[in-house]
């Protein structure tokens, strides 16, 4: 009977955790369906008296939405690819190849986790600039194709629990280094390499600092600067702006509840590596 009571209060308090998460979440979503006046109402309701779903198509209308999502879309998608493409590969060198100064050079690159962008702002304006890269895409892609710390850490630890007696199956195949770590240890970490492909598309989807520092042309806006550029313009429309913002969130929370499964086992993996 304690241990039932224990449990049954254990869920409660998981529930009424899980409400305060959700709660400006579900604000935002109710704030979207209601006018500029029952927003403000007090006490407030969650549940608008009137659906007002013309909300987001006059809401999107306001700014160049289809514009900044192929702007947004161009930029995530562009950073996930090169993610996936030098992440790997460094983590699989720090993890199952012997070389002089490895650990040096891991405990190094972790190291530089603890530096802040605010940090490195402006010497990378400056070196983009004498590229010719600033107003483009460039900045906020190519740093992604020469490796995260942290997704290069979780890669590695992922990596470490694998056990070597596959690779070393697969060398006395006659198998070389390249083809043991595309055929046979890439397809092992589907789990790990959904996880960073989704922190990763989601740091780009939603960073705001980055754009606004490199790009000037309104053109080449993302999503986040074209919310901060509607809320600037049209400061006083709440209800559209949270209908933009629902729009803004929807793609990134599909995206987590279609790979929730090999998100979180790619999580939990990465925390099982030995040294």
């Amino acid at each position: 009977m304690r241990k039932r009571t224990r449990k049954m209060v254990v869920y409660i308090l998981l529930l009424i955790v899980t409400f305060l998460f959700l709660l400006p979440i579900i604000w935002m979503i109710s704030s979207s369906l209601k006018n500029n006046q029952e927003i403000f109402t007090f006490p407030p309701n969650f549940i608008p008296k009137v659906f007002n779903w013309g909300n987001y198509p006059r809401a999107l209308s306001y700014i160049p939405f289809m514009k900044y999502l192929a702007n947004t879309l161009i930029i995530s998608v562009g950073s996930v690819i090169g993610t996936l493409v030098s992440v790997p590969l460094v983590a699989y060198s720090f993890s199952r190849l012997e070389w002089k100064g490895r650990n040096f050079l891991f405990a190094l690159c972790i190291a530089t986790m603890m530096i802040p962008f605010i940090v490195t702002m402006i010497p990378m304006y400056a070196m983009f600039k004498s590229l010719g890269w600033i107003d483009t895409y460039y900045p906020l892609i190519v740093p992604a194709f020469f490796g995260t710390p942290l997704y290069i850490f979780l890669m590695r630890q992922f990596y470490l629990g694998i056990p070597k007696d596959i690779s070393e199956a697969a060398y006395i195949d006659g198998a070389s280094e390249f083809r043991v770590f595309l055929q046979i240890i890439t397809p092992l970490t589907k789990p790990a390499l959904i996880a960073i492909s989704l922190f990763t598309f989601l740091a780009n989807w939603t960073d705001f600092l980055a754009p606004l520092i490199f790009l000037n042309d309104s053109n080449n806006f993302t999503l986040s600067l074209g919310l901060q550029q509607f809320q600037s313009v049209h400061s006083t429309q709440w209800a559209y702006l949270m209908a933009t913002c629902v729009v803004f969130t929807l793609p990134v929370a599909i995206l987590f509840f279609v790979f929730q499964r090999h998100f979180i086992e790619g999580i939990s993996m990465s925390g099982q590596g030995g040294k």
